[in-house]
């Protein structure tokens, strides 16, 4: 049965699947510590449902096995030619960069579920999830044998860096769990020191509240000044405490994404990007996980950016921006041209 799961699973483009029992994840107290301390933000939804984060058995009632499975995304994009001025461009986190995964991997998942449902005795039953299901799902993975979370608290594959797609197939079939990963970081400590706003506060512990991918993306908001200018280039997401780990030697391209990429997001002009409307952000980003900010919150992140990698070019469009009628947009159009204009 396993074998024949795993086969499977590289059929649909899978980079492989592993398995682990559907007790309670190793770091669920250091989860729920994490919670009480608030240092998930505004992101609710982690309170909501932590119950069944911390009891696969409450997603799905007599489950034994967790089916993790791992799609790699790495695909580098050719080094635009940046010019005289050497400033840093737009960056779009990696992940982002695709038509949405969830919409990629969710039919290869559910087509999965359906072949595990068939191998067990009836009324087997198998749920699927693509990073939406309440689970600690890089807990899981390391505990399958996928990698190891790292002191930047994300996964690390040995085969695959960090460039991950988890998604997970919990159900009620009970499989041999694969041997766990143990942890591999040593002495090195990269990630932190790459951080821009110190959101890693220690090794394996992460202050989202900091990170500028919450802060960017999750955030519904106005970005606290004092993180505004740390936030430098980037306008949707960051990859920098990923992009420095050494285990990426040895991540590989990407086949199963390869097609759903979208180059034209690697290097973006923040100008253009802020005389989009709702219609033409919709129509540009139509697809992507970048609909997921809203145009208020995008725009807002380009703001910052121009307000960071700017000068007085951007200054038009800023002071359109400045007059839009989304308040969140206005007020860090006019921090922008503050920045923009104390540069002299």
């Amino acid at each position: 049965m396993k074998t024949a799961i795993q086969q499977r699973a590289r059929e649909l483009g899978f980079d492989g699947c592993r398995f682990t029992t559907a007790q309670t994840p190793d770091h669920a107290a250091a989860f729920q510590r994490w919670l009480e301390a608030g240092r998930h933000g505004e992101m609710g939804y982690l309170q909501r449902n932590a119950h069944k984060r911390i009891d696969p058995a409450q997603v799905l009632a007599d489950a034994k096995t967790i089916v993790s499975l791992a799609v790699n995304y790495n695909i580098e994009p050719p080094v635009p030619e940046v010019g005289t001025t050497r400033r840093p461009l737009p960056a779009i986190a990696r992940y982002a960069r695709f038509t949405d995964y969830h919409k990629v991997l969710g039919p290869l998942l559910e087509t999965l579920a359906r072949f595990v449902d068939q191998l067990g005795p009836p009324g087997s039953r198998s749920l699927w999830y693509v990073d939406t299901g309440p689970f600690l799902e890089r807990d899981l993975a390391q505990r399958a044998g996928w990698g190891f979370v790292g002191k930047h608290t994300n996964l690390i594959s040995r085969t695959l860096g960090n460039w991950i797609f988890l998604s997970e197939i919990i159900t009620t079939l009970e499989i041999e769990p694969d041997v766990p990963e143990k942890n591999r970081c040593g002495s090195c400590a990269r990630c932190i020191t790459a951080c821009p706003t110190a959101a890693i506060t220690a090794p394996f512990q992460l202050d989202a509240r900091r990170c500028i991918s919450y802060l960017t993306i999750e955030l519904k908001g106005s970005i606290p000044e004092e993180f505004r200018r740390a936030i430098g280039h980037r306008i949707y997401g960051c990859d920098d405490c990923l992009a420095v780990c050494p285990w990426n030697r040895f991540a590989r391209d990407s086949s199963l994404m390869r097609p759903h990429h979208r180059p034209d997001l690697a290097t973006p002009d923040l100008i253009e990007l802020l005389s989009l409307d709702e219609t033409s952000f919709r129509q540009r980003f139509a697809g992507t996980p970048i609909l997921r900010t809203k145009r208020r919150g995008f725009l807002r992140n380009v703001c910052v950016a121009l307000g960071n990698i700017g000068d007085e070019t951007a200054l038009p469009a800023l002071i359109r921006a400045a007059s839009d009628p989304e308040p969140l947009i206005a007020e860090h159009a006019q921090w922008a041209i503050g920045q923009i204009k104390a540069k002299g």
